[in-house]
């Protein structure tokens, strides 16, 4: 004989169901979060190196094309005329913004020495280019 159950115990998901698939959310909550938080500095760390290289970059052709270094990286935006009466640049539309929750990029140059140094920090790291 056939047992017949009742239509209010076929529609719906259990108690315990539905407490199964919470804890699976939960879980995979747990692992996944993390992960992205990583995922995001990573990729704020990875900006702050790339501008900083750029910055670096703008600095090498303003000093072959100049003779010397900038005294600011404000320099490198406009158009400026080297000894022998050439203009060139600008070596760079804008200084690159830093990325959130990192400070700005601080240009420390040694004109007289022709060496700088370009500066960020933020996530727990640092960035520096001689």
């Amino acid at each position: 004989m056939a047992r017949r159950t009742s239509r209010r115990q076929e529609l719906g998901f259990t108690l315990v169901e539905l407490m199964v698939v919470v804890a699976v959310i939960g879980v995979l909550a747990t692992i996944a979060i993390p992960l992205y938080s990583n995922m995001q500095a990573r990729g704020r760390i990875a900006k702050a190196q790339a501008d900083a290289r750029t910055l670096a970059s703008a600095v090498s052709i303003y000093s072959a094309h100049m003779g010397r270094i900038p005294a600011t990286l404000t320099q490198l935006t406009i158009v400026v005329t080297n000894p022998s009466g050439q203009p060139g640049g600008p070596f760079l539309a804008a200084v690159p913004a830093a990325p959130g929750g990192w400070g700005t990029y601080v240009y420390t140059p040694n004109v007289s020495a022709g060496t700088y140094t370009i500066s960020n920090s933020g996530d727990g790291t640092s960035v520096l280019i001689p």
